[in-house]
């Protein structure tokens, strides 16, 4: 049975410019961080305060992935936060621009989107 998410893992375009985003930007904690000489590729292993981690990937000529318009896959990643309104105002302090902050209409929380350096869609959900 499955009992939770361990791992999301994301292939980046600049390795120094995404470790720098969610490490210091978003201040997620870094585990660990290996350079595979063999694939000539960085592995770096983050974690959210609830353990669950990100590991992030870089692969020299890895494709861009489409994500808008809307493409099939991944579409974003979610972290929920007490506060969407103080976590806006913390991300914009930190250079990120968001969206506007909207209502989830099933389930009455605040949430916005922002995008990482790569364009990737990543959502803030207000914890309920």
């Amino acid at each position: 049975m499955l009992s939770g998410m361990h791992h999301v893992a994301l292939i980046c375009s600049d390795y120094a410019r995404s470790k720098a985003f969610y490490s210091e930007t978003l201040g997620l904690h870094i585990l660990a961080e290996h350079y595979r000489e063999a694939r000539d590729s960085w592995k770096l292993d983050l974690q959210l305060p609830d353990g669950t981690q990100l590991e992030l990937f870089s692969f020299p000529g890895a494709p861009e992935r489409p994500s808008r318009p809307e493409a099939q896959g991944l579409r974003h990643l979610s972290f929920v936060v007490d506060d969407v309104a103080a976590t806006v105002v913390w991300l914009n302090g930190r250079g990120v621009a968001t969206e506007p902050v909207r209502i989830d209409p099933y389930t009455g929380a605040a949430f916005t989107f922002f995008q990482d350096p790569d364009g990737l869609p990543l959502e803030i959900y207000q914890r309920l």
